[in-house]
C-alpha cells in the first residue's frame, strides 16, 4: 500500500500501492480508506499494529495462542465497528484497547473453565475426606465481591486493576499496554484502590 494507491483510491486512478511507500501513509488516511470500503487499507492497518497487538495481549494472557486468538478477535471487532470509530482518539489507542479488552475476556473464560475444575476437586475432596465447606465458601464469596466491586469500577480503572493486581503486569508494561505514561497509571491504579477500598467499607458497614 502507497501514498499513491491512497491517492488512485480517491479519485478512481488505477496506479498500485507499494509496501514500500505505505510507510509513508498515516493511519489516519489508512482509517478513512478503510471506512470507503477499500479493503486494502485495512490490511495495511493491520499490518502495521499486528505486532504491537500481539504483544499487549500476549502480556495479558501469557499464552502465546490465546493472545493469538485475541488479536484475530480485535481486528475482526475493528473491521466490523470501524465507522463507529470518531478519530477523536488515535487509532492505535482505541485498537489497543479492544485488543486489551479481547486479552481480558480470554482470561475470563480460562479462569471459569478452571474454577469449575476446581469445585468438581471440591465435591471429590468432599466426599473422601471432611474439608472444611465453610471455609471454602468464605473463599468463594470474597473472590466473588473482589470481582464484583472492580467490574463496577469505572473502565479505565478497572483496565488498570485487572492487569496489574489481576495479571500481575509490572507498572511499566501496564502503561505500555494501555499507551499512558506511568505516572497517569500510578494515578489511576491509586483511585482504583482508593474506590475498591470505600466499596468494601460500606459492604462492612452494611452487614
Amino acid at each position: 500500500m502507497s501514498a499513491a494507491r491512497v491517492n488512485s483510491e480517491h479519485h478512481g486512478g488505477s496506479r498500485n500501492f507499494t509496501s514500500d511507500a505505505a510507510q509513508f501513509i498515516s493511519d489516519e488516511a489508512l482509517v478513512a480508506g478503510a471506512k470507503m470500503g477499500h479493503g486494502r487499507f485495512f490490511d495495511e492497518l493491520h499490518e502495521r499494529h499486528r505486532e504491537r497487538m500481539f504483544w499487549v495481549a500476549h502480556r495479558i494472557t501469557r499464552h502465546r495462542e490465546d493472545a493469538q486468538d485475541a488479536v484475530q478477535e480485535s481486528f475482526l471487532s475493528a473491521y466490523v465497528h470501524l465507522k463507529k470509530f470518531d478519530e477523536r482518539a488515535r487509532f492505535s489507542t482505541w485498537l489497543t484497547r479492544i485488543a486489551i479488552n479481547a486479552a481480558l475476556m480470554k482470561i475470563r473464560k480460562n479462569r471459569v473453565s478452571r474454577e469449575v475444575g476446581v469445585e468438581a476437586a471440591h465435591a471429590v475432596e468432599l466426599s473422601n475426606s471432611v474439608p472444611n465447606p465453610e471455609a471454602i465458601c468464605a473463599r468463594s464469596e470474597r473472590k466473588a465481591a473482589l470481582r464484583e466491586a472492580i467490574a463496577k469500577l469505572r473502565p479505565a480503572l478497572r483496565i488498570v486493576v485487572e492487569l496489574y493486581d489481576l495479571q500481575e503486569c509490572s507498572l511499566q508494561e501496564t502503561a505500555e499496554a494501555l499507551g499512558i505514561s506511568l505516572a497517569a497509571t500510578k494515578g489511576r491504579l491509586f483511585h482504583a484502590r482508593a474506590a475498591l477500598r470505600r466499596t468494601a467499607k460500606l459492604k462492612a458497614a452494611a452487614r
